[in-house]
C-alpha cells in the first residue's frame, strides 16, 4: 500500500468516497429491511417445509449463509414484525443491521421508542455495549424472581375436622409440571382400569367424576405407586422404550391390510412403522389362526454394527441436501420388507427429521446408476445438491439504488450517522435512565455498578 505524504493527499476526493460508502451502505441496509420482510413472510407461510428442518436451515442452503447467521436474520425478521419504528429506521437506512440486530434482543413494543434513540445516538459498539447491560439487568431481575419462587415454596399437609386430609401448596415452576405429568399419566391409568369393568364406553363417559375428583384419586395413585416401586426412576432405556407391533405384509405393502400399532394399541401409519424399522431392534413372532404367539425369534438388528459404521465413515451425516446434521439413523433405499438387502450399496444415512421426510412426508430417495443419490419432492421435482444461482443484474449497485428510489427511499452520505459528539460512554448511567426495571429498583442499579 502506498502512502502519500500529507501535502500530496486529495482530501476532497476521499470525502467523496468515504460519502459514496456511507450512502451506499445505507442503500444496502435499505434492502436488507426487505429482506427481513421476504424471510418473515416466507417463514409464516412455511415456504421451506420442503424437506428442511427450519427457514434458517433452508436460507443456509439456498443463499449460502452460515446456520448461524441464517438463524439471527430469522430471530430478528420475526422480532420487527412487533417492532414497527425499529423496522421503519432499518429500511430507511437509518439504522444499520448491527444495531437492529443487537436491539432486537431486547426491545418489546414497550421500550421500543427509547432502544430506537440509543440506536439514533449512539455507535454500534455503543448499543452492543448498552444492550449488555441492559439484558444485565435482565438476569438479575430473573435470578432474584427465579430464588423467590423456590424459597417461597412449600406444601402443607393436615387433618381437618372431619378427618380429611388436607392439601395446600406452591411448587417451582419446573417441579409442578412434573406433578401435573404425573397426575395426568394416574387419571389415564384410573380410566382405563374403570373402562375395562364396563361394557361400553358410553358407560364409562356416564360415571366419570368431576375433575377435582379424578385428580384426588390420581394423587392416591402416584404415592402408592412410589410407596410400591420405590422412589428412584427405572433405567432410562427402559422407560423410554418404544414398542410397534406390526404386520410383515403392511411393512412391505403400506396399503396392505393388518395392524401397525404401538403397545398401547394406538395406531400409527404402515409409513411410521417402516420408518422405525428401518434401523431397530427386531423380534419377529408368528401367530398361529387362533392369533396366539406359537414363535418368537430372537431379538436382532436390522443394520448390524460393523456395517452401521461403514454407513457413518462414508455418509459421514445425513444426505439429505442442505442438511448439516452428523447423527443419523440408516435408511433402506429398498426397505428390507420389500426384499431389500442390508448392504451399503442400499443404506443411506438420514437424520431422523429427514427419514420422517423420506417415509412419511412423500418425498423420494433412490440410488442412480453412478451411485449418486437424487432426492425428490412430494410433486416428483428433484431436489438438487447446490441450489442454483440467482440472477444477478450487470450493475447492480445502479438496480438497488433503482429499487429505493421506487419506494421512495433517498438515503445519502449521512441517513445513518449517530448523534454522538464524542462524550465517554457511561452504560451504567445510560441503564439507569432507559431500564424499566433499573428506574424503579436501586439495588439492582448498585448490582450494575
Amino acid at each position: 500500500m502506498e502512502i502519500c505524504p500529507p501535502d500530496r493527499v486529495d482530501y476532497a476526493a476521499l470525502d467523496r468516497l468515504g460519502d459514496e460508502i456511507a450512502e451506499l451502505s445505507a442503500h444496502l441496509e435499505a434492502a436488507t429491511a426487505r429482506l427481513l420482510d421476504l424471510i418473515r413472510e416466507f417463514d409464516a407461510r412455511g415456504g421451506w417445509n420442503s424437506g428442511f428442518s427450519s427457514c434458517a436451515a433452508w436460507l443456509s442452503w439456498r443463499v449460502g449463509l452460515d446456520l448461524g447467521a441464517a438463524r439471527e436474520r430469522v430471530r430478528v425478521a420475526r422480532a420487527l414484525a412487533t417492532l414497527p419504528r425499529l423496522a421503519r429506521a432499518l429500511a430507511r437506512g437509518e439504522l444499520s443491521y448491527a444495531k437492529v440486530r443487537a436491539l432486537t434482543r431486547v426491545a418489546t413494543p414497550e421500550t421500543e421508542e427509547r432502544l430506537l434513540a440509543v440506536g439514533r445516538a449512539g455507535t454500534a459498539c455503543h448499543v452492543e455495549r448498552i444492550i449488555r447491560g441492559w439484558r444485565r439487568v435482565d438476569r438479575i431481575a430473573e435470578a432474584r424472581e427465579t430464588e423467590q419462587r423456590h424459597n417461597s415454596r412449600a406444601l402443607r399437609v393436615y387433618q381437618d375436622e372431619d378427618g380429611m386430609v388436607v392439601i395446600r401448596g406452591r411448587l417451582a415452576p419446573e417441579a409442578g409440571a412434573v406433578l401435573l405429568q404425573a397426575l395426568a399419566a394416574a387419571r389415564e391409568t384410573l380410566y382405563q382400569q374403570k373402562r375395562q369393568t364396563f361394557d361400553t364406553a358410553g358407560d364409562v363417559s356416564a360415571e366419570t367424576l368431576p375433575l377435582e375428583q379424578q385428580e384426588a384419586d390420581a394423587l392416591v395413585l402416584v404415592a402408592e405407586s412410589a410407596l410400591h416401586h420405590g422412589i428412584e426412576p427405572g433405567p432410562t432405556g427402559e422407560r423410554y422404550q418404544v414398542v410397534v407391533h406390526v404386520d410383515a405384509a403392511v411393512l412391505a405393502d403400506p396399503d396392505a391390510p393388518g395392524q401397525s400399532v404401538l403397545e398401547d394399541g394406538v395406531r400409527v401409519s404402515a409409513e411410521t412403522s417402516q420408518r422405525l424399522a428401518c434401523d431397530a431392534s427386531l423380534v419377529v413372532m408368528q401367530h398361529g389362526r387362533d392369533g396366539r404367539v406359537v414363535e418368537v425369534g430372537a431379538r436382532t438388528r436390522a443394520i448390524p454394527p460393523a456395517l452401521r459404521r461403514a454407513l457413518h465413515h462414508r455418509d459421514r451425516g445425513c444426505r439429505f441436501p442442505g442438511c448439516v446434521v452428523r447423527v443419523g439413523e440408516g435408511h433402506h433405499i429398498r426397505h428390507w420388507a420389500q426384499g431389500g438387502p442390508t448392504t451399503l450399496s442400499n443404506l443411506a444415512l438420514l437424520c431422523r427429521r429427514h427419514h420422517r421426510a423420506v417415509h412419511e412426508e412423500g418425498f423420494q430417495l433412490e440410488r442412480l446408476p453412478d451411485g449418486e443419490l437424487e432426492f425428490r419432492r412430494p410433486n416428483g421435482w428433484v431436489l438438487p445438491d447446490v441450489p442454483p444461482p440467482p440472477g444477478v443484474p450487470d450493475e447492480p449497485v445502479t438496480h438497488l439504488r433503482a429499487l429505493n428510489d421506487a419506494e421512495g427511499l433517498v438515503p445519502h452520505a449521512h441517513t445513518a450517522t449517530p448523534g454522538w459528539l464524542g462524550e465517554r460512554l457511561d452504560v451504567g448511567y445510560a441503564i439507569d435512565v432507559l431500564h424499566p426495571l433499573a428506574i424503579s429498583n436501586r439495588s439492582i442499579r448498585r448490582e450494575l455498578r
